[in-house]
């Protein structure tokens, strides 16, 4: 997978996040031809975003996505896009799943920021910056 950098002239962003949602009661709909459709769904969401999808697996009972955005797409506006769009287009094609369900889509969802340097990693450099030979230095 390439990953969306995000150039600008303030700084450069490499954001990625991982996405989970489920049908509402966390119902076992996305199987067969939904589960294929709401697939198709996801990418086309992407592709007029112009996100990248790292990874996506829709399960019967939820859908788990790594997707890398612009920084101007909150991980909110991310997964509620996904959420309303393949939702509305899925009730409509799918009848059998709207009378299941009074909404296809559970109104949570968990977002997790994903990068390319770990917590530990951040917390490491920020705590060891004075052990530098060229920050002690500059420190005294």
């Amino acid at each position: 997978m390439g990953r969306q950098v995000a150039v600008g002239a303030g700084g450069v962003c490499d954001l990625g996040y991982h996405v989970v949602w489920c049908p509402k009661y966390r119902r076992p709909v996305l199987t067969g031809p939904v589960r294929d459709r709401c697939d198709v769904l996801v990418r086309e969401k992407r592709a007029e975003h112009g996100w990248t999808v790292g990874a996506l697996d829709v399960m019967p009972d939820h859908v788990r996505l790594f997707v890398q955005a612009h920084p101007k797409h909150s991980p909110s506006y991310v997964a509620n896009q996904l959420k309303g769009f393949s939702s509305h287009v899925l009730r409509e094609e799918f009848p059998h799943v709207r009378s299941r369900l009074p909404t296809l889509w559970s109104g949570s969802y968990v977002v997790a920021t994903v990068g390319v340097v770990s917590a530990d990693r951040i917390r490491r450099y920020i705590d060891t910056q004075y052990e530098r030979p060229w920050r002690r230095e500059r420190a005294r």
